[in-house]
């Protein structure tokens, strides 16, 4: 089984989604789009593989908004492979901006959200065996509107956080978030971005350090749920 993972940029690694995909048998292909060199001018030009090359498609987050259009060189490609994939019935997975996408692809849309959602928000969830109540970690300021024929299954109080459709899923949070993934972004910009909303970065940097171990078993749950689902498979044992 082949899993492309799309990387949108170099301070989105995907964590235990990835460990978790490669406990069950999958080989991992990691696709950056835009380059480190490139992350102030990110409107590179990219060509995105056949999504009928793969077993599945993980779209990750990224610091953009998928109607910004310094990366609309990009994104447009990006929509197309989505909504390509979901109609040839290869299962994606979408990932806060990559949720976003799946839900543009598909004929939703993406909007400003009224207020961004930064550090770990608990989630109202229609299905705890799919999508636990966390608390979920969250860093974003964009949501999407759900597209037709979608269920949502979790939401906060700001935004729609899960949705399936067919055999696609998007999530608005990280369950991919570390330690060392956070420590990226705060050194990228998300430091700045928080104490300009009275947020202290170090004290979430703390909260995301003790709560890893256990944000990653939900992390494990909820993969091994949707591959479940997805694909009719029972999960591989381990941790």
């Amino acid at each position: 089984m082949r899993a492309l993972l799309v990387q949108h940029d170099h301070v989105s690694p995907s964590g235990p989604v990835g460990e978790r995909l490669v406990h069950h048998g999958y080989e991992v292909t990691e696709l950056m789009v835009v380059p480190e060199e490139r992350q102030h001018t990110p409107g590179v030009v990219f060509d995105f593989p056949d999504p009928e090359e793969w077993d599945l498609i993980v779209p990750m987050g990224a610091p953009w908004s998928v109607y910004d259009p310094a990366v609309a060189s990009w994104v447009e490609p990006e929509l197309r492979m989505l909504a390509a994939a979901h109609r040839a019935g290869v299962p994606v997975f979408g990932v806060c901006f990559g949720g976003q996408a799946l839900a543009a692809a598909l004929g939703g849309a993406v909007e400003r959200s009224p207020s961004p959602e930064m550090g770990w928000v608990d989630v109202e969830t229609d299905d705890p065996s799919l999508v636990g109540p966390g608390p979920w970690f969250q860093f974003h300021f964009d949501r999407w509107v759900l597209p037709p024929g979608a269920v949502e299954v979790a939401r906060s109080a700001v935004s729609s956080q899960a949705f399936v459709l067919g055999r696609s899923m998007g999530v608005q949070f990280h369950p991919e978030i570390t330690t060392e993934e956070f420590g990226l972004w705060a050194a990228h910009g998300a430091a700045a971005l928080m104490r300009a909303r009275g947020i202290d970065p170090e004290a979430v940097l703390a909260e995301v350090q003790r709560d890893e171990a256990e944000s990653t078993r939900r992390t494990f749950a909820l993969i091994d749920a949707f591959l479940e689902r997805t694909n009719g498979r029972t999960p591989a044992p381990g941790r």
